[in-house]
């Protein structure tokens, strides 16, 4: 597990040959992403030139290569698992499994809902999903609006940032108009 206390190229790649070698997660440091995250950032503040510049850069290419199939790796194993076995799946993988028992539960929920007879419970869900807010930060300037919540928004500034209903947000994100944004947690 001492993969994370002296990051380099040759240490990833033996990180990501062990875990596609054997059929179950492998253990790896608790804090392997953090560290690698830590790692990458150093590396990219560095500042050089000329073909210096071009071996970094090159080099950060090849360790978001191997973090990429490293991680897909690691969660294709589980997800393909009948029983799968967390025990050495670190805490942000778990938190990408989440999702997917997330997923895999409104599926369920609206199939069981249609195959029920439970239209309210479709409704229901379908206004939720319309109204949800989502934040979003302009591009360009924009008029007001009445949402799918049936509440005014704007007028809006290029570079404001709003929280509007999901149905609104997903449609002026697909006009180039916003983009979604992250809030912190």
């Amino acid at each position: 597990m001492s993969e994370t206390r002296n990051i380099d190229l040759n240490s990833l790649y033996s990180v990501l040959v062990r875990e596609i070698e054997n059929d179950q997660v492998q253990e790896i440091d608790p804090s392997f992403y953090r560290s690698l995250s830590e790692y990458l950032g150093r590396l990219k503040s560095e500042s050089y030139d000329g073909i210096e510049s071009k071996i970094k850069n090159r080099l950060v290419e090849l360790i978001t290569q191997i973090a990429t199939l490293l991680l897909k790796t690691r969660i294709d194993k589980v997800v393909s698992q009948e029983g799968p076995e967390l025990t050495n799946l670190l805490d942000e993988e778990k938190f990408v499994l989440e999702s997917q028992q997330e997923l895999l539960e409104r599926k369920e929920m609206i199939l069981s809902a249609t195959l029920n007879g439970r239209t309210k419970l479709l409704e229901s869900v379908a206004k939720k999903h319309k109204t949800k807010p989502i934040t979003v930060r302009f591009l360009k300037d924009f008029d007001q609006f009445v949402g799918a919540d049936y509440t005014k928004y704007g007028p809006f500034k290029a570079e404001d940032i709003a929280t509007l209903p999901n149905e609104n947000a997903q449609a002026l994100i697909a006009k180039n108009i916003t983009v979604k944004i992250h809030l912190e947690e």
